[in-house]
């Protein structure tokens, strides 16, 4: 596979930059299938990048990819190297297979791969892919299912009771965070002794994490048939979901960063610390040559990894206070509440709660 993947570099390619010339770029960005303007999981480690080398005076770039390939992610890469790159970030777990061929290719490169860990991509073979983190890579992971889980009780706790989902695509980080969603809004409900209504056409992946008329138009469809909030964990394409809340007169949840900036009709966002994350680890190499190579990092409550914005601006619930946060919040922080991250730890999160069944076939909610 090394093999083939070196011979695409030579091939010719097309890639976006944000600005062109010849100045040398030390820290760099790869987008994956969105743009840093995406107001979600691309934007919230640009800025966070951005924040860190404007503080610090050191040059930075992002490369946009022609399209979603091993190929093209590495021809990127290659790319920001011969720009001068000298610390890379991938956020993203399609760059697993490329970081697993560019970490080797570029030993005195420092890689930063976020929601994946690099590997061969070879899921035919006997035992799995081969997972292999260099020492010049480190892996960052969030715990995706406790924001998704905060973010579900919070919405039941006020009030909600007619849910939906969409995700983008069903990758990883997507799957936990919507298994999170429909667990913590069971768990709230039963503490409430309500039902909620949840149906398993209101549970969907869109396939893209593209903004489009097709993605709004679903969403409006289902404001109209009652659904009075959902969760939209699908990138670019929750500003679709946010318009479609917006025309309505409804409510949606945000995703990755404190997307209540962008919409009223945003009710809270299901959040990770990615511009955090990111700046930890470029002040670990920076700071203190400390960069924490070979590592997979896992963050969620317990390390302030995950959670919901609690700035006054973005609190908008009516009855579920701050303080009902930090009480749940500290639950799961603790371990008391072990949320689930699959399909099948959440059917058996559910039994164990008594909380009922969420009818969803199992190849549906997993990727």
């Amino acid at each position: 596979m090394k093999k083939v993947l070196f011979f695409v570099l030579t091939l010719s390619f097309v890639i976006i930059l944000a600005a062109c010339g010849t100045r040398s770029y030390e820290i760099a960005m790869i987008t994956d299938a969105g743009d840093i303007d995406d107001e979600s999981f691309n934007q919230g480690t640009w800025e966070g990048i951005v924040e860190f080398a404007d503080d610090r005076g050191i040059s930075h770039e992002y490369y946009r990819p022609e399209e979603i390939s091993d190929a093209a992610y590495l021809n990127a890469i290659s790319l920001a190297i011969d720009g001068g790159a000298e610390i890379i970030v991938t956020p993203g777990f399609l760059f697993e297979v490329a970081i697993y061929e560019a970490q080797d290719m570029y030993p005195d490169v420092k890689f930063i791969l976020i929601d994946g860990q690099p590997n061969d991509g070879d899921w035919g073979a006997e035992g799995g892919p081969d997972f292999h983190t260099a020492d010049n890579t480190v892996s960052i992971f969030f715990e995706e299912e406790e924001s998704g889980f905060l973010a579900g009780y919070a919405a039941v706790k006020d009030g909600f009771a007619d849910l939906g989902f969409m995700g983008g695509m069903a990758v990883p980080a997507v799957v936990r965070f919507g298994v999170g969603y429909v667990a913590g809004a069971y768990y709230a409900a039963n503490e409430e002794g309500i039902n909620i209504n949840f149906p398993d056409n209101r549970y969907v992946y869109l396939g893209d994490f593209d903004p489009s008329d097709t993605h709004r138009a679903e969403a409006e469809g289902w404001y109209n048939a009652g659904t009075d909030i959902i969760f939209a964990a699908a990138g670019g394409a929750g500003s679709s979901v946010m318009r479609a809340a917006e025309d309505s007169d409804n409510w949606m949840i945000g995703v990755d960063i404190d997307q209540g900036t962008q919409s009223s009709a945003v009710l809270t966002s299901a959040m990770k610390a990615l511009a955090v994350a990111v700046q930890t680890v470029l002040a670990d190499h920076y700071d203190d040559d400390a960069f924490p190579g070979g590592e997979v990092l896992n963050l969620g409550a317990a390390e302030d990894g995950v959670g919901l914005p609690t700035a006054d601006d973005s609190w908008r619930f009516s009855d579920f206070t701050i303080e009902d946060y930090e009480t749940i919040f500290d639950l799961i922080a603790s371990g008391a509440i072990v949320v689930p991250s699959n399909y099948s730890e959440l059917d058996s999160f559910m039994s164990e709660h008594d909380l009922g069944e969420f009818d969803i076939e199992e190849g549906t909610i997993e990727p």
